[in-house]
Protein backbone atom coordinates (compact mmCIF):
# COMPACT_ATOMS: atom_id res chain seq x y z
CA UNK A 1 0.00 0.00 0.00
CA UNK A 2 1.52 3.18 -0.77
CA UNK A 3 2.99 5.39 1.91
CA UNK A 4 2.07 9.04 2.18
CA UNK A 5 3.51 11.53 4.29
CA UNK A 6 3.13 15.45 5.05
CA UNK A 7 5.88 17.85 3.53
CA UNK A 8 6.17 20.62 5.92
CA UNK A 9 7.37 23.86 4.72
CA UNK A 10 9.95 26.53 6.55
CA UNK A 11 10.40 30.06 7.10
CA UNK A 12 14.12 31.85 7.90
CA UNK A 13 13.99 33.38 11.20
CA UNK A 14 17.14 35.35 10.09
CA UNK A 15 19.63 34.81 7.63
CA UNK A 16 23.23 36.07 7.40
CA UNK A 17 25.20 35.93 4.06
CA UNK A 18 29.08 35.73 4.13
CA UNK A 19 31.94 35.38 1.85
CA UNK A 20 31.77 33.14 -1.20
CA UNK A 21 33.36 29.75 -0.53
CA UNK A 22 35.87 28.05 -2.56
CA UNK A 23 33.06 25.39 -3.38
CA UNK A 24 31.54 28.23 -5.18
CA UNK A 25 28.87 28.29 -2.34
CA UNK A 26 28.26 31.57 0.24
CA UNK A 27 29.35 30.82 3.93
CA UNK A 28 25.89 31.11 6.05
CA UNK A 29 24.22 31.19 9.09
CA UNK A 30 20.38 30.97 9.50
CA UNK A 31 17.65 30.67 11.86
CA UNK A 32 14.88 27.98 10.42
CA UNK A 33 11.47 27.38 11.97
CA UNK A 34 9.42 24.47 10.17
CA UNK A 35 5.55 25.09 9.79
CA UNK A 36 2.19 23.53 9.94
CA UNK A 37 1.64 24.75 6.36
CA UNK A 38 2.60 21.08 4.05
CA UNK A 39 2.54 19.11 1.14
CA UNK A 40 1.74 15.64 0.68
CA UNK A 41 4.42 12.85 -0.80
CA UNK A 42 3.25 9.73 -1.67
CA UNK A 43 5.93 6.84 -2.42
CA UNK A 44 5.03 3.29 -3.49
CA UNK A 45 8.26 0.71 -3.37
CA UNK A 46 8.97 -2.62 -3.98
CA UNK A 47 12.41 -4.87 -4.07
CA UNK A 48 12.85 -5.45 -8.21
CA UNK A 49 16.04 -6.94 -10.04
CA UNK A 50 17.22 -3.38 -11.04
CA UNK A 51 16.04 0.01 -9.64
CA UNK A 52 13.65 2.01 -11.54
CA UNK A 53 12.38 5.39 -10.55
CA UNK A 54 9.15 7.59 -11.58
CA UNK A 55 8.06 10.52 -10.62
CA UNK A 56 4.95 12.42 -11.21
CA UNK A 57 3.08 15.41 -9.92
CA UNK A 58 -0.27 17.29 -10.43
CA UNK A 59 2.02 20.28 -11.01
CA UNK A 60 3.27 20.72 -14.37
CA UNK A 61 5.72 22.81 -13.12
CA UNK A 62 7.66 20.11 -11.17
CA UNK A 63 10.51 18.23 -12.78
CA UNK A 64 9.82 14.47 -13.12
CA UNK A 65 13.48 13.25 -13.30
CA UNK A 66 16.76 13.46 -11.76
CA UNK A 67 16.21 16.86 -11.14
CA UNK A 68 13.72 17.17 -8.37
CA UNK A 69 15.69 16.47 -5.27
CA UNK A 70 12.67 13.81 -4.28
CA UNK A 71 14.14 11.56 -7.00
CA UNK A 72 17.53 12.39 -5.99
CA UNK A 73 17.34 11.74 -2.10
CA UNK A 74 15.30 7.97 -3.24
CA UNK A 75 18.52 7.48 -5.28
CA UNK A 76 20.96 7.92 -3.10
CA UNK A 77 19.48 6.36 -0.05
CA UNK A 78 18.72 3.10 -2.54
CA UNK A 79 22.74 3.45 -3.21
CA UNK A 80 23.12 2.88 0.50
CA UNK A 81 21.06 0.95 1.48
CA UNK A 82 22.79 -1.80 -1.26
CA UNK A 83 19.21 -2.26 -2.54
CA UNK A 84 17.53 -2.41 -5.82
CA UNK A 85 13.46 -1.24 -6.28
CA UNK A 86 10.77 0.37 -8.23
CA UNK A 87 9.98 3.26 -6.68
CA UNK A 88 6.96 5.77 -7.55
CA UNK A 89 6.98 9.18 -5.91
CA UNK A 90 3.56 11.57 -6.22
CA UNK A 91 3.98 15.00 -5.34
CA UNK A 92 0.92 17.12 -4.66
CA UNK A 93 1.95 20.38 -5.27
CA UNK A 94 0.11 23.04 -3.59
CA UNK A 95 2.60 25.62 -3.10
CA UNK A 96 4.41 28.36 -5.27
CA UNK A 97 7.46 27.05 -6.71
CA UNK A 98 10.66 29.41 -6.08
CA UNK A 99 8.78 30.96 -2.72
CA UNK A 100 11.96 30.40 -0.14
CA UNK A 101 9.64 28.04 2.10
CA UNK A 102 11.69 24.73 1.22
CA UNK A 103 8.67 23.24 0.07
CA UNK A 104 10.96 20.77 -2.51
CA UNK A 105 13.58 20.28 0.29
CA UNK A 106 10.88 19.27 2.38
CA UNK A 107 9.79 16.97 -0.36
CA UNK A 108 13.09 15.53 -0.69
CA UNK A 109 12.85 14.26 3.54
CA UNK A 110 8.87 12.70 3.04
CA UNK A 111 10.07 10.49 0.08
CA UNK A 112 13.27 9.69 2.22
CA UNK A 113 11.10 8.72 4.94
CA UNK A 114 8.12 6.95 2.81
CA UNK A 115 10.84 4.80 1.18
CA UNK A 116 12.40 3.72 3.98
CA UNK A 117 8.52 2.82 5.31
CA UNK A 118 8.00 1.28 1.66
CA UNK A 119 10.88 -0.99 1.73
CA UNK A 120 11.05 -2.11 5.60
CA UNK A 121 14.87 -0.83 5.84
CA UNK A 122 15.91 2.25 7.32
CA UNK A 123 19.25 4.35 7.33
CA UNK A 124 21.15 5.92 10.36
CA UNK A 125 20.21 8.73 11.87
CA UNK A 126 24.10 10.17 10.56
CA UNK A 127 23.59 8.43 7.17
CA UNK A 128 20.54 10.07 6.70
CA UNK A 129 21.47 13.55 7.44
CA UNK A 130 25.05 12.66 4.41
CA UNK A 131 22.75 11.80 2.32
CA UNK A 132 20.15 14.62 2.71
CA UNK A 133 23.04 17.03 2.92
CA UNK A 134 24.39 15.86 -0.77
CA UNK A 135 20.68 16.29 -1.78
CA UNK A 136 20.60 19.75 -1.48
CA UNK A 137 21.64 22.70 1.43
CA UNK A 138 18.07 23.46 2.72
CA UNK A 139 17.09 19.51 2.74
CA UNK A 140 18.62 18.20 6.40
CA UNK A 141 16.79 20.93 8.55
CA UNK A 142 13.59 19.08 7.37
CA UNK A 143 15.40 15.85 9.41
CA UNK A 144 15.42 18.12 12.64
CA UNK A 145 12.27 20.07 12.62
CA UNK A 146 11.02 22.63 14.85
CA UNK A 147 13.74 25.59 15.33
CA UNK A 148 17.25 24.82 13.94
CA UNK A 149 20.38 26.93 12.77
CA UNK A 150 21.89 26.19 9.71
CA UNK A 151 25.51 26.73 9.33
CA UNK A 152 28.30 25.68 6.23
CA UNK A 153 25.89 26.62 2.91
CA UNK A 154 22.88 25.29 5.53
CA UNK A 155 23.39 21.90 5.22
CA UNK A 156 25.30 21.50 9.04
CA UNK A 157 22.12 21.74 11.24
CA UNK A 158 21.68 21.91 15.32
CA UNK A 159 18.52 21.69 16.70
CA UNK A 160 17.50 24.80 19.27
CA UNK A 161 15.30 25.09 21.87
CA UNK A 162 11.89 25.03 20.71
CA UNK A 163 8.93 27.66 21.26
CA UNK A 164 5.18 27.23 21.76
CA UNK A 165 3.10 27.27 18.45
CA UNK A 166 2.88 31.19 17.08
CA UNK A 167 0.03 31.93 14.32
CA UNK A 168 1.90 32.78 11.14
CA UNK A 169 0.49 34.70 8.14
CA UNK A 170 2.27 33.70 4.87
CA UNK A 171 2.24 36.46 1.77
CA UNK A 172 2.41 34.55 -1.97
CA UNK A 173 3.41 36.36 -4.86
CA UNK A 174 2.30 34.55 -8.32
CA UNK A 175 5.95 35.43 -9.44
CA UNK A 176 8.99 33.43 -8.04
CA UNK A 177 12.58 34.86 -6.82
CA UNK A 178 15.50 33.25 -8.57
CA UNK A 179 18.45 31.82 -5.61
CA UNK A 180 21.05 32.15 -8.08
CA UNK A 181 20.20 35.74 -9.03
CA UNK A 182 19.77 36.87 -6.19
CA UNK A 183 23.51 35.25 -4.70
CA UNK A 184 24.74 37.29 -8.04
CA UNK A 185 22.98 40.60 -6.76
CA UNK A 186 24.17 40.34 -3.57
CA UNK A 187 27.44 39.24 -4.74
CA UNK A 188 28.06 42.27 -6.92
CA UNK A 189 26.68 44.85 -4.04
CA UNK A 190 29.43 43.54 -1.80
CA UNK A 191 32.13 42.66 -4.76
CA UNK A 192 35.89 44.52 -3.98
CA UNK A 193 35.44 47.15 -6.35
CA UNK A 194 32.53 48.44 -4.18
CA UNK A 195 32.82 46.97 -0.77
CA UNK A 196 34.72 49.99 0.41
CA UNK A 197 31.64 52.17 -0.62
CA UNK A 198 29.45 50.08 1.62
CA UNK A 199 29.05 49.86 5.35
CA UNK A 200 28.13 46.13 5.37
CA UNK A 201 31.46 43.80 5.67
CA UNK A 202 29.61 40.26 4.42
CA UNK A 203 31.63 38.49 7.15
CA UNK A 204 30.12 40.65 9.73
CA UNK A 205 26.73 39.72 8.96
CA UNK A 206 27.65 36.08 10.15
CA UNK A 207 28.86 37.68 13.28
CA UNK A 208 25.94 39.31 13.95
CA UNK A 209 23.34 37.24 13.53
CA UNK A 210 25.81 34.36 15.36
CA UNK A 211 25.86 36.87 18.22
CA UNK A 212 21.76 36.87 18.31
CA UNK A 213 21.73 33.42 18.27
CA UNK A 214 24.16 32.83 21.02
CA UNK A 215 22.33 36.09 22.78
CA UNK A 216 18.50 33.87 22.76
CA UNK A 217 19.51 30.57 22.86
CA UNK A 218 23.06 30.37 24.50
CA UNK A 219 26.65 30.66 23.98
CA UNK A 220 27.95 28.34 21.03
CA UNK A 221 30.40 25.50 21.97
CA UNK A 222 33.47 25.00 20.34
CA UNK A 223 31.74 23.03 17.53
CA UNK A 224 29.57 25.44 16.29
CA UNK A 225 26.47 23.43 18.55
CA UNK A 226 24.11 26.21 21.16
CA UNK A 227 24.55 25.17 24.59
CA UNK A 228 20.96 25.33 25.93
CA UNK A 229 19.90 28.33 28.94
CA UNK A 230 18.73 27.28 31.85
CA UNK A 231 17.64 31.08 33.10
CA UNK A 232 16.18 31.95 30.25
CA UNK A 233 12.68 33.10 31.10
CA UNK A 234 10.82 34.17 27.97
CA UNK A 235 10.25 32.39 25.14
CA UNK A 236 13.38 31.32 23.14
CA UNK A 237 11.79 32.48 19.68
CA UNK A 238 10.61 35.79 20.84
CA UNK A 239 13.99 36.25 22.65
CA UNK A 240 15.48 36.23 19.13
CA UNK A 241 13.29 38.32 17.35
CA UNK A 242 14.02 41.06 20.19
CA UNK A 243 17.83 40.67 18.53
CA UNK A 244 17.04 42.28 15.84
CA UNK A 245 17.73 39.32 12.97
CA UNK A 246 17.30 40.35 9.23
CA UNK A 247 17.64 38.28 6.06
CA UNK A 248 20.26 39.86 4.33
CA UNK A 249 18.18 38.70 1.03
CA UNK A 250 16.25 41.59 1.86
CA UNK A 251 19.03 44.16 0.69
CA UNK A 252 19.05 42.58 -2.78
CA UNK A 253 16.08 41.34 -3.47
CA UNK A 254 13.57 44.26 -2.05
CA UNK A 255 14.80 46.69 -4.51
CA UNK A 256 14.23 44.40 -7.50
CA UNK A 257 10.88 43.91 -6.44
CA UNK A 258 10.09 46.63 -4.35
CA UNK A 259 6.29 45.29 -4.15
CA UNK A 260 7.66 42.88 -1.84
CA UNK A 261 9.42 45.09 0.40
CA UNK A 262 5.27 46.73 0.64
CA UNK A 263 4.37 43.73 1.29
CA UNK A 264 6.60 42.92 4.44
CA UNK A 265 5.12 46.61 5.75
CA UNK A 266 1.77 45.24 5.32
CA UNK A 267 2.28 42.22 6.92
CA UNK A 268 4.39 44.12 10.08
CA UNK A 269 1.76 46.77 10.58
CA UNK A 270 -1.37 46.80 12.35
CA UNK A 271 -3.65 48.88 14.25
CA UNK A 272 -2.40 48.75 17.90
CA UNK A 273 0.83 46.65 19.18
CA UNK A 274 -1.01 43.95 19.74
CA UNK A 275 -2.37 43.65 16.30
CA UNK A 276 1.54 44.21 14.83
CA UNK A 277 3.42 41.33 13.79
CA UNK A 278 5.97 40.25 16.62
CA UNK A 279 8.08 39.63 13.44
CA UNK A 280 7.92 40.11 9.62
CA UNK A 281 10.84 39.11 6.88
CA UNK A 282 11.33 37.03 3.57
CA UNK A 283 11.72 33.94 3.36
CA UNK A 284 14.65 32.71 2.18
CA UNK A 285 15.52 34.56 -0.83
CA UNK A 286 11.55 34.66 -1.46
CA UNK A 287 9.24 34.65 -3.02
CA UNK A 288 7.05 34.61 0.00
CA UNK A 289 7.13 36.52 3.15
CA UNK A 290 5.81 36.01 6.57
CA UNK A 291 4.43 37.65 9.68
CA UNK A 292 4.24 35.96 13.42
CA UNK A 293 1.78 37.48 15.38
CA UNK A 294 0.88 36.70 19.23
CA UNK A 295 -2.59 36.05 18.78
CA UNK A 296 -5.23 34.36 15.71
CA UNK A 297 -7.07 37.57 15.74
CA UNK A 298 -4.04 39.63 14.95
CA UNK A 299 -2.99 37.41 11.74
CA UNK A 300 -6.33 37.49 11.13
CA UNK A 301 -6.60 41.12 10.59
CA UNK A 302 -3.22 40.46 9.15
CA UNK A 303 -4.12 38.05 6.02
CA UNK A 304 -7.46 40.97 6.05
CA UNK A 305 -4.80 43.54 5.37
CA UNK A 306 -2.90 41.71 2.39
CA UNK A 307 -6.16 40.74 0.86
CA UNK A 308 -7.45 44.34 1.17
CA UNK A 309 -4.20 45.36 -1.08
CA UNK A 310 -4.93 42.12 -4.04
CA UNK A 311 -2.23 40.11 -2.41
CA UNK A 312 -2.85 35.98 -1.72
CA UNK A 313 -2.58 35.06 1.86
CA UNK A 314 -2.68 32.26 4.30
CA UNK A 315 -2.83 31.18 7.76
CA UNK A 316 -0.45 28.51 9.49
CA UNK A 317 1.35 28.56 12.72
CA UNK A 318 4.67 27.35 13.40
CA UNK A 319 5.45 23.82 14.17
CA UNK A 320 7.78 22.70 17.18
CA UNK A 321 9.45 19.62 16.78
CA UNK A 322 7.60 17.21 18.69
CA UNK A 323 4.32 18.41 16.58
CA UNK A 324 6.56 18.31 13.51
CA UNK A 325 7.19 14.82 14.04
CA UNK A 326 3.86 13.50 15.35
CA UNK A 327 2.02 15.33 12.35
CA UNK A 328 4.17 13.87 9.27
CA UNK A 329 4.90 10.11 10.53
CA UNK A 330 2.35 8.99 13.10
CA UNK A 331 -0.97 10.94 11.14
CA UNK A 332 0.20 8.36 8.26
CA UNK A 333 0.66 5.00 10.74
CA UNK A 334 4.21 5.68 10.31
CA UNK A 335 7.09 6.00 13.21
CA UNK A 336 10.06 8.10 13.54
Amino acid sequence: MPTSVRSHTKINLGLAIGPLRPDGFHQLTTVYQTLALHERVTVEARMAAATRITLSSNHPRVPTDAGNTAWRIAERCLGMLNLRAEVHIHIDKQLPMQGGLGAGSANAVAALLGLEHELGRRLSPPERLRVAAETGSDVPLFLLGGAVVGVGRGEEVYPLPDSPSLPCVIALRAAGVSTPQAYRDWDNLHSPAVSALTTIDPSATIKELSRSIAAAFGEPHSSGVFSKREDRAEDPLLALVRTGIENDFEQVVFPQHPSLGEIKRILASGSSTEDAAVYAGLSGSGSALFGLYRTSRAAGAALERLEQHGVTGLITRTLPRNDYWRTMMMADGLSA
